[in-house]
């Protein structure tokens, strides 16, 4: 099937340019399958407070444990679910502190079958406006670049995970074309049609939609955790946004936890909670090597 609409996007691009872009983009903002709600997850999924919203005419399900102020945000990846970081809510309620989430359109209990990041930041921005600033956000893969683009818009957090996260925008559109194996052509188009469809007039957005350029007013501490082995999102992810971050950022890499089972990992969970809710004067110093949480 994917040999198949490669071949028809790369003809496409080649006797009907205008055409290409429309069509990779149809692709590229729809989940790969709905992932499903797992039983180790249903537990603590029960014991949230389900709410709807509506963003761009898609119906949306949020979720919330506890009901205190300044709760900590839990953002999913591409093709998963906030159920994916139900060990992070669990950790987090142990420890007393709000949890809210959300299952983006076309994911989870959400209606919809696509989702855009313009989607990502519609519902955190809801999600602002109704709980305030958050203490912390806890993000994955697509989530974290969703993270940063929410705090260049002006959305204060007291600090920030970013666990196999993403850093640029167009490092997705590249991984995108290649893994379907398009050619070049199909690339230009697709990126041509993001711009139209997404951002028109935005002559920047490229650069705006990147983690590794630091914005004035960003002075929360970062942790970012990322599998040595992951196979969906290149550990130089990672890497740049701790560099182009310095001191204020924390790297550490792991090793055969992939880029799915590290959100269930009870070493990483332990750490990124502990970060999240460590006070300014226990913060640890931040690593000028990655380090290691666990080998398997």
């Amino acid at each position: 099937m994917a040999s198949l609409l490669s071949t028809t996007l790369n003809i496409t691009a080649r006797l009907a340019p205008g055409l290409a872009g429309p069509r990779a983009f149809a692709l590229f903002v729809r989940p790969l399958g709905r992932a499903r709600l797992r039983p180790e997850e249903a537990e603590v999924m029960a014991r949230a407070e389900r709410g709807r919203m509506v963003v761009h005419g898609t119906a949306v399900t949020t979720y919330r444990w506890g009901d205190g102020d300044r709760p900590v945000l839990i953002v999913h990846g591409w093709s998963s679910r906030a159920s994916r970081l139900a060990g992070f809510v669990e950790a987090l309620r142990a420890q007393g502190r709000t949890v809210i989430a959300f299952d983006a359109p076309g994911h989870g209990e959400s209606d919809g079958r696509a989702s855009t990041i313009l989607d990502y930041r519609a519902i955190i921005g809801r999600l602002h406006a109704e709980h305030g600033d958050f203490s912390a956000v806890v993000a994955h893969s697509f989530g974290v670049l969703a993270t940063f683009s929410m705090l260049h818009d002006g959305i204060r957090v007291d600090r920030v995970v970013g666990i196999g996260g993403v850093a640029q925008f167009d490092y997705l559109v590249e991984r995108f074309r290649a893994g379907l194996n398009l050619g070049e052509g199909v690339g230009r188009a697709l990126r041509t049609h993001v711009e139209r469809r997404l951002f028109p007039g935005d002559l920047e957005v490229w650069q705006r939609l990147d983690a590794r350029r630091p914005f004035p007013g960003m002075r929360a501490p970062i942790l970012l955790v990322h599998d040595t082995q992951d196979d969906v999102i290149d550990p130089a992810q990672s890497r740049v946004i701790a560099a182009a971050y310095g001191p204020q950022a924390r790297l550490i890499e792991t090793s055969g936890l992939g880029h799915r089972r590290i959100l269930a990992d009870p070493d990483v969970i332990a750490t990124a909670v502990d970060f999240a809710l460590s006070e300014p004067e226990r913060e640890p110093a931040p690593a000028t090597a990655p380090a290691t949480v666990r080998r398997v």
